[in-house]
């Protein structure tokens, strides 16, 4: 990446950081204007158009990284090659962290933008992040088996679904709101649900 890319990611990213805190500092976010964006980042109108074209497409993006960043942050957790339980433990925080930086009206438009289907009938965009948080999870599980931390009799398959009901479940607004006290809680009962059976 030469200098002007480099500014160029810069000034992007410094505009999508700058419209994620305005939006959830606003608990309305549809208030928010492209004058109130280009003054809290500090770049003229002409930089925000040239970049992201609207500020319908600007909060898109915004949508795009923060999603973006809970996946790199997770990933470089699953590289620290931890124990089985350290790294379930590590990602459920890192999400419950990703949740606890956003406000209500914040989530509920993100979770609006992802589960749009297109007229095929699918939602593209989320069968995207979940494709990804469902490669990690089943690297994880795999890590567990080595490890002699999940049972042997539980599928790929079914271990998928298992992960996928906890994290719709996460995902809804109701239950996103009260979990942040609960991590440990939860991701204990996940860890002993799909452990071997150690009666003899």
């Amino acid at each position: 990446m030469n200098g002007f890319e480099k500014r160029t990611e810069e000034k992007k990213k410094k505009i999508l950081e700058a419209t994620f805190e305005l939006m959830n500092r606003d608990a309305n976010n549809g208030n928010i204007t492209v004058e109130d964006i280009v003054k809290h980042a500090n770049v003229a109108k002409t930089t925000l158009f040239k970049y992201f074209g609207s500020k319908e497409n600007l909060i898109q993006k915004v949508f795009e990284h923060s999603i973006n960043q809970m996946i790199e942050t997770a990933k470089e957790i699953m590289d620290e090659n931890k124990s089985f339980e350290e790294t379930l433990i590590a990602l459920s925080q890192n999400k419950i962290r990703f949740l606890n930086q956003i406000n209500k009206s914040f989530y509920l438009k993100m979770m609006d933008y992802f589960t749009e289907k297109s007229e095929d009938g699918f939602s593209r965009m989320m069968q995207h992040y979940t494709k990804q948080n469902f490669m990690m999870m089943l690297d994880l599980f795999h890590r567990g088996r080595k490890e002699g931390k999940v049972d042997l009799k539980y599928s790929d398959e079914f271990l998928m679904l298992y992960f996928q009901v906890i994290v719709e479940g996460v995902s809804n607004p109701k239950i996103y709101e009260k979990i942040g006290n609960y991590t440990e809680e939860w991701t204990e009962m996940l860890i002993k649900g799909i452990a071997p059976d150690r009666r003899d």
